[in-house]
């Protein structure tokens, strides 16, 4: 009687150490800008006032890069910490903000979307919630802005938040204003202060809604995991590899006096460079013909090849990994090149998907004069199985 009691205490102190641990997780959201004149920045100060005022969540404000790294930028906007395309997935929400060019989005940030074919192939931001913002000049073609970014978010299966009516109780129909449905804007090229107070109003309660709809998500997930056993939280690698529709290609062969893997204390050690179809995807030297995307897409496929090989070192079942232990990226790079670790998140982020917590590994990135049969990469990894 007295071993079942204490048994029933320590379940209790678990799960109340779970659940105490689940209300003080922070949700943390990006308000992620293009601005160059400043009036879309200070949209997004009002957006991440109103993030900052729903409880126990946090707002961090950045901006894109610049395409032209000459243009002049507003003061307070060029202070702001650039963002990279793959810090995306480390939030909870977004909310994306930019000035209206045509009836679109600016092509600073249309830019920064189109490295995002790795979150997109790896399904990284699905099911995370974003919001759009938008200044525009005439207020012409705002919502269109708008819609146009929307089919941009629902491609990555974002959970779209919009603004509906919410704020109409405030806003001051004395003065032009440039709200919408979809998402607070400012009439920028209006007379008077600009954004006026109305507009400001909304994108506050725009990042109240974000805010809302990011943390609901979060503690959802956080509440699935306190009630899930251990038993039920050991994940299928062939259903994770399904789901996500990663297709393993076929392990490379060895074309040398060498073998694709070897074993050692239950340790795999892999070297793999980027064959596909018996032929090497985008050969070259970054930051010469090889491009930043074409490389990053190398990696991904390089990194595809090694968990191929990895399957057949496991006896065909990936179930039998217990770690990502190490991976290191080289990389055939000009000697002024120093972007290598936003390249190798590629395979670090695949890994992550694939072996989820499992996938978590130490990692080093190595810039290299060139590499066998003219490679953009090659990676060495190390896992353990079981």
């Amino acid at each position: 009687m007295k071993k079942q009691l204490l048994v029933l205490l320590i379940a209790i102190f678990i799960g109340f150490g779970a659940n105490a641990q689940t209300k003080s997780s922070e949700t943390n959201v990006l308000v992620l800008i293009y601005s160059q004149n400043g009036g879309t920045y200070k949209m997004a100060k009002a957006i991440a006032e109103g993030v900052q005022e729903y409880p126990n969540t946090k707002a961090t404000l950045k901006r894109v890069p610049s395409i032209n790294p000459k243009e002049k930028l507003n003061a307070d906007v060029e202070k702001l910490p650039v963002a990279t395309i793959e810090e995306l997935a480390n939030y909870d929400g977004i909310a994306f903000g930019s000035p209206v060019h045509f009836a679109n989005i600016s092509a600073d940030m249309n830019y920064f979307f189109n490295q995002s074919i790795p979150l997109w192939t790896s399904r990284t931001l699905e099911g995370k919630p974003a919001t759009v913002f938008m200044s525009a000049g005439s207020g012409a073609g705002k919502e269109a802005a708008i819609l146009s970014f929307w089919n941009i978010l629902a491609s990555h299966g974002m959970v779209i938040v919009p603004t509906g009516i919410m704020g109409t109780a405030t806003l001051d129909k004395t003065v032009p204003q440039g709200n919408t449905p979809f998402g607070a804007t400012s009439l920028a090229g209006s007379t008077g202060t600009r954004p006026s107070q109305s507009e400001l109003n909304l994108a506050k309660e725009q990042g109240k809604a974000l805010a809302r709809v990011a943390s609901g998500l979060k503690n959802t997930e956080n509440i699935k995991s306190v009630k899930t056993t251990s038993a039920e939280t050991k994940s299928d690698i062939n259903k994770t590899l399904k789901d996500n529709n990663i297709v393993l290609p076929e392990a490379p062969k060895p074309v040398g006096n060498y073998v694709p893997f070897t074993i050692s204390d239950h340790k795999v050690y892999i070297n793999q460079v980027a064959l596909k179809d018996g032929k090497i995807l985008n050969p070259g030297k970054v930051g010469a013909t090889v491009s930043e995307d074409q490389a990053k897409e190398a990696t991904y496929q390089t990194m595809l090849n090694v968990i191929a090989v990895l399957k057949e070192a496991c006896g065909g079942d990936l179930n039998k990994v217990k770690q990502c232990v190490q991976l290191t990226g080289y990389f055939n790079t000009t000697p002024e090149y120093t972007q290598h670790a936003g390249l190798m998140n590629s395979a670090s982020n695949l890994t992550a998907l694939v072996f989820g917590e499992k996938g978590k590994h130490a990692r080093a990135t190595i810039g290299a004069a060139s590499l066998p049969i003219n490679s953009a990469v090659e990676i060495q990894a190390i896992f353990e199985i079981e």
